[in-house]
């Protein structure tokens, strides 16, 4: 069966969601990492990272940080068996090697997207806006997911959604379910790389 990311319809749960088949030799989480593989070559280096955050429309600081601590954290996870690179490629078809506990599960252990796991998200902790996190209801779900003594893991799910909150929330400083939905499958970095890439064309 091919995963599912976001565009047609499919019924689950007697639940209407939209949604559209991927390739059967790409997962979601594979989706969601792709746009960072600047050349499609199958490898993610710093190098790249950096040029993915950049197009986005990130600082030389946020990006330059992202690249050493998403490389460097990721690398050797991707690469089971492999003599350690000091290059720090990540490689994207083993992405699924590199998830790390106290997340929101909404990724399974193969990388495929669950949407139960999604809806819960809002279902427990959007309180103010059914369809969107503030600020604390983010933090509240990150302390919610946490594993005892998972350090590693709860500093990774803290990094990776307070950027996402930066990048992503509204004027009003709301994360909104669309926009969390879209940075799953890789769709909001390709949204993302075009409205900057449009702005600095003005």
């Amino acid at each position: 069966m091919a995963s599912l990311s976001s565009s047609t319809k499919q019924s689950n749960n007697n639940q209407e969601v939209d949604e559209k088949p991927i390739p059967h030799d790409q997962n979601v989480l594979q989706k969601h990492v792709a746009f960072f593989d600047r050349n499609h070559d199958g490898i993610i280096y710093p190098w790249e990272t950096f040029q993915g955050f950049r197009a986005i429309g990130c600082g030389y600081l946020l990006s330059s940080v992202a690249a050493i601590f998403i490389n460097g954290g990721l690398s050797q996870k991707t690469r089971p068996g492999k003599f350690p690179s000091i290059l720090l490629p990540i490689e994207v078809q083993n992405i699924h090697r590199s998830k790390h506990g106290s997340d929101s599960g909404v990724y399974d252990s193969e990388g495929r997207f669950v949407l139960s796991k999604f809806e819960e998200i809002f279902s427990k902790h959007a309180r103010t806006h059914p369809n969107s996190l503030t600020s604390d209801e983010l933090m509240g779900m990150l302390v919610a997911n946490r594993v005892p003594k998972d350090y590693a893991g709860w500093l990774a799910s803290y990094t990776e959604w307070k950027i996402l909150y930066v990048l992503g929330k509204d004027k009003d400083g709301l994360l909104h379910k669309e926009t969390i939905r879209a940075v799953y499958d890789g769709s909001l970095f390709e949204k993302m790389e075009k409205e900057h890439s449009d702005k600095k064309a003005k």
